[in-house]
């Protein structure tokens, strides 16, 4: 399992722009809560899902099988 930033950097640096904007929750969710702070929940979960690989919700990390 290897976990890597998205491979466009124009997406990185738009995601890392809008974290620093929501003081580290991610920029693609309305609600400010623990769950939703970068790396949010629904993303740590899709990490320890052995089947899962893809991106995270807004699209800055990917899971590699």
């Amino acid at each position: 399992m290897e976990i890597i930033f998205n491979e466009n950097k124009e997406i990185v640096d738009r995601i890392r722009e809008g974290l620093k904007r929501t003081e580290g929750y991610c920029p693609c969710r309305l609600a400010r809560t623990e769950e939703n702070v970068c790396m949010c929940e629904e993303f740590r979960q899709q990490i320890a899902d052995p089947e899962f690989e893809g991106y995270c919700h807004c699209r800055l990390y990917y899971k590699k099988k």
